[in-house]
């Protein structure tokens, strides 16, 4: 096996564990008052959906693939390589902070840099549409929050609402397999030579011609599953630093407000998904229990985790396409 596939495959191990720290909290986090879900049983089915749902959708893997830039040229997995790496720099400083920030904004930065910087055909218009939708879902997600809250004040009561609790954490388990969580997918795409999904087998199987050597890869069970169980991990481990900062300090909550923002946040990231647009869970999970607080005044919102939370926003994908371009243009130019 090639040098440059070994170390995209370790990579992409490393990627779906950093990726439970930072967004398996965040997914948790929203039901943690309600002892509907359990956390490991939140996990486990978190961990079930990550394997499974790509098997059956996988959209949102190939526009991080093939829309943002070409990887499967010449020396893209070298980027790849380069923009993973530099993504999880940039979160992993921020995680050990406390500070949940959005992975999906760290690896589209790091791949527009890391392209840029290598020399890979870059679509500017696709990186263009990718942001404008991924600003766009914690909009998205407070509003539809707002109205679900005020929907489920009419609707809901204390012995109803575990029901809606339930329903709320699978759609939202589907909604990040079929979109955020396929990121990781992505990265072990460009590591086995896999650039184009057959949706209609179980298997998923491709042929791709990477300079002169064409691979036929099986992207199977065997593959999502293991991502998700590196994926499990890592939420296990970041559930604790992640969960705490969106479940108590950015609202004074109530458990309505959590079954809210998992319903708004799962239907705004199943939307997208649709449209084939990757968005960032973390940042939906956010604006839609902002949106949920706000039903009861600004007052319940604690701003000032807000906005530490939209500083690491910001701070994440320039960061992450700075120093993945830097990197990557250093690095081809030491390459012979």
């Amino acid at each position: 096996m090639p040098l440059d596939v070994i170390v995209l495959v370790v990579v992409a191990g490393l990627f779906a564990i950093v990726s439970g720290m930072n967004d398996g909290g965040a997914i948790l986090a929203t039901g943690l008052k309600l002892p509907t879900v359990r956390p490991a049983t939140g996990i486990l089915t978190l961990v079930a959906m990550v394997a499974l749902i790509p098997l059956a959708t996988h959209q949102v893997a190939l526009t991080f693939v093939n829309r943002l830039a070409t990887f499967h040229d010449p020396g893209g997995r070298y980027a790849m390589t380069i923009a993973v790496i530099c993504s999880l720099a940039v979160v992993l400083v921020l995680s050990a902070k406390g500070r949940p920030t959005s992975l999906t904004l760290a690896i589209v930065g790091g791949l527009t840099g890391a392209g840029l910087g290598w020399g890979l055909p870059v679509s500017a218009g696709s990186v263009a549409l990718v942001l404008g939708f991924g600003l766009a879902a914690p909009v998205v997600g407070a509003l539809v929050a707002w109205a679900v809250t005020l929907l489920l004040l009419r609707l809901a009561n204390a012995r109803s609402l575990p029901s809606w609790h339930r329903v709320a954490f699978i759609v939202q388990c589907v909604a990040y397999a079929a979109n955020d969580g396929q990121k990781m997918l992505a990265v072990f795409i460009i590591a086995i030579g896999t650039t184009d999904l057959a949706p209609s087998t179980t298997t998923l199987t491709a042929n791709v011609d990477l300079g002169t050597t064409a691979l036929t890869t099986d992207l199977g069970l065997g593959t999502t599953a293991l991502t998700a169980a590196l994926f499990g991990l890592g939420a296990l481990y970041g559930l604790p630093k992640a969960g705490r900062l969106l479940s108590r300090e950015i609202i004074v909550s109530r458990p309505l407000h959590g079954v809210a923002a998992e319903l708004a946040t799962g239907s705004a990231v199943i939307a997208s998904a649709a449209a084939s647009m990757p968005v960032s869970m973390t940042q939906t999970v956010a604006g839609a229990l902002i949106g949920a607080g706000m039903t009861q005044g600004g007052g319940r919102v604690r701003w000032y985790a807000a906005v530490k939370i939209v500083t690491a926003w910001l701070l994440t994908l320039p960061a992450s396409a700075l120093l993945a371009g830097i990197t990557a243009w250093t690095a081809k130019a030491a390459i012979p």
